[in-house]
């Protein structure tokens, strides 16, 4: 079987340091910056989210792929991690709800992944060293080329990558006769914070990650969503621009992940690249205002500086990060505004945080009664 004489591939960091594994599919090579995700389950959803364009992921889950691919199991239209590298790579499924095998998915989207990596090692590393750029390729005759091309990609710290997961052009979705309008700023949305918000009795219009407040504003909608998606927040100018006009009208306002970045970026709170992120199913968060603790799903290599946020007059933390007390929410003061570094959405992951829908749509339903 073809499996079974599969070519040998690498994984090159840009330190240097090589792993050795094993070609899945196409032969080639692939760069990005290398990062883990912790999940169990949810790969298809996590290898589809917009938020990790341009990375190559590796996944601690000792087994990929047993359970296949399903077509309603996707957050975007397309893959949008850069490569993969897994431990034990399944040919072979078992699921009955499965339309496709794993590796098919890969093929279809042309997705170079290499397996029989020692992965708890590798994650190890990149914990101690931090994430940095890398290249997965079967050329693995000519190190010194592939680390010329290496030097050459772009790091993650300054990168704009929003533009390249972004809708051109506004959209619809959910049922038009809906209660509720919201205007949604594509940096790099998720299909499921969609059906969320639909399933609340929304109705959206996504407009593109560079719209002005006026192109979203014309719509005359009753809230305002900033959408999660990859890449440094801070060269996002126009979405910082669009957030501090919404703030400055009190308009009612939720950010994920990216979208939380801009709002603090447009309060002039700083934002910074992280060692090695937040990815995973399974990360605890305390509400503060609850006093509650949450298990979250998480997916960002960038936050905002908690100093500065508690010096913030305007701005107050409302969830914080158990494992490194980052800063994992925060509301304004005195604007009907709030946002989240995580992903209450899921998909995958838990439904802990699932209440921030309903308590984004209170606050339009406050001001829509007042109006």
């Amino acid at each position: 079987m073809k499996y079974q004489s599969r070519k040998k591939a690498i994984l090159l960091l840009a330190d240097g340091t090589i792993f050795h594994g094993k070609a899945v599919g196409r032969e080639g090579s692939a760069f990005g910056e290398v990062c883990f995700n912790t999940g169990m389950t949810g790969y298809q959803e996590i290898f589809t989210d917009p938020s990790y364009y341009g990375q190559l992921m590796v996944t601690t889950n000792a087994h990929i792929g047993n359970y296949g691919t399903n077509e309603d199991e996707i957050e975007s239209d397309s893959i949008k991690i850069a490569g993969l590298i897994v431990k034990n790579f399944s040919y072979d499924y078992s699921r009955d709800l499965a339309d496709s095998s794993l590796q098919d998915f890969l093929e279809k989207h042309n997705l170079l992944a290499i397996s029989d990596v020692d992965t708890r090692a590798l994650v190890s590393y990149i914990r101690d060293n931090g994430a940095m750029n890398a290249v997965i390729s079967t050329e693995v005759e000519d190190i010194d080329k592939l680390k010329e091309q290496l030097a050459a990609v772009p790091d993650m710290n300054g990168l704009e990558l929003a533009s390249k997961v972004s809708t051109s052009e506004p959209y619809f979705f959910g049922d038009p006769n809906a209660t509720y309008k919201i205007s949604a700023l594509d940096l790099g949305i998720k299909k499921n914070i969609l059906r969320n918000l639909a399933k609340r009795d929304a109705y959206i219009k996504v407009f593109p990650y560079n719209a002005t407040f006026a192109e979203m504003s014309e719509w005359e909608s009753d809230g305002y969503f900033l959408s999660n998606g990859p890449g440094d927040p801070e060269p996002l100018t126009q979405a910082i621009s669009t957030a501090k006009e919404i703030l400055n009208r009190d308009l009612p306002l939720f950010g994920i992940c990216l979208g939380h970045q801009v709002i603090a970026l447009a309060n002039g709170i700083s934002t910074y690249k992280m060692h090695h992120g937040h990815r995973g199913i399974n990360h605890p968060v305390k509400n503060l205002i609850t006093g509650k603790g949450e298990i979250t799903s998480q997916n960002h290599g960038f936050a905002i500086h908690k100093e500065e946020t508690e010096k913030h007059t305007d701005v107050e933390i409302t969830h914080l990060h158990l494992n490194d007390d980052t800063v994992a929410g925060i509301k304004m003061k005195n604007k009907n505004c709030f946002s989240v570094q995580y992903h209450p959405e899921a998909s995958p992951g838990p439904n802990d945080s699932i209440y921030l829908f309903d308590q984004f749509i209170e606050n339009i339903k406050k001001v829509k009664v007042t109006a």
